[in-house]
């Protein structure tokens, strides 16, 4: 945490990190006065919303709806199918997406081609790249993050069902009444971290995703720290857009936090 202070510093390989000159917030400057920046600023503000939007409630609904099965062997298997893909590395979660949606011979435009639809370059095209990046990080994470709210319904006290039971409760009802209440806890504090990440999206699907025709939606913060700071060797900047990140971060995951623990009385501290 304290080499941090290479935000303020200009970087010399020779002198180290304390021993190069200061320089205030100039790196701060250039970021923010840099064309890109709202460009920048907008696309991941976006991606990390929309991801967030469509992405939080699937694992609960699916927590839900996997604690109302009977069958045991039913049960597993879907846990099984939705929660391998979270042991696929990215770099073959790419390449299935690629293969997945290639122009010629991907499956999705061979199915266009044969209703009569004509091919589509997915991930040629800009206004795409937002919608395949949150489908498939919901196709990869959602069993993963499900296992949390079934550990959470399983906490539920058992009395609460039998008493539902006695005064008549459908199952919907007992959803509503006591597997929501049971684990709103544990939905508000993995909302709370997952807004404090809002700044923080996966920067190695975003780059392997990334083309010349979709750069206009898919080029953020990290993929631009990493073009712009790490492959020029300008440390000093890369260190101060890292650290402007954080700082955005923090300052998200503490109002979230305040205000949940007004709302429900429940937060991290």
């Amino acid at each position: 945490m304290a080499n941090a202070v290479l935000a303020f510093k200009d970087f010399n390989v020779v002198k180290g990190i304390w021993g190069s000159p200061w320089v205030g917030m100039k790196h701060f400057d250039s970021f923010f006065e840099n064309p890109i920046f709202w460009t920048l600023l907008r696309n991941t503000l976006l991606l990390s919303l929309f991801l967030l939007l469509a992405g939080f409630p699937i694992p609960i609904l699916l927590a839900l709806m996997l604690n109302e099965v009977r069958s045991a062997r039913f049960k597993k298997f879907v846990q099984l199918v939705t929660f391998a893909p979270y042991f696929i590395s990215t770099v073959v979660m790419v390449s299935i997406i690629m293969l997945f949606l290639a122009p010629r011979l991907g499956f999705a435009n061979v199915a266009l081609q044969h209703f009569g639809f004509e091919p589509i370059n997915f991930l040629g095209e800009p206004g795409m790249f937002r919608s395949i990046y949150v489908i498939s990080d919901i196709w990869q994470t959602a069993g993963y993050a499900a296992v949390i709210y079934l550990a959470a319904l399983a906490g539920i006290d058992p009395t609460l069902y039998e008493a539902a039971k006695v005064d008549g409760a459908s199952r919907l009802q007992k959803i509503i009444h006591v597997d929501l209440p049971g684990i709103l806890p544990t939905i508000t504090i993995i909302l709370i971290l997952n807004v404090g990440n809002v700044m923080s999206l996966g920067f190695e699907k975003i780059y392997l995703l990334q083309n010349s025709l979709n750069l206009p939606t898919s080029e953020v913060i990290a993929t631009y720290v990493y073009s712009i700071g790490l492959l020029n060797a300008n440390y000093s900047f890369a260190t101060a857009v890292g650290l402007f990140n954080s700082v955005i971060n923090l300052i998200l995951l503490v109002t979230v936090n305040s205000l949940a623990k007004r709302i429900s009385n429940t937060s991290i501290w």
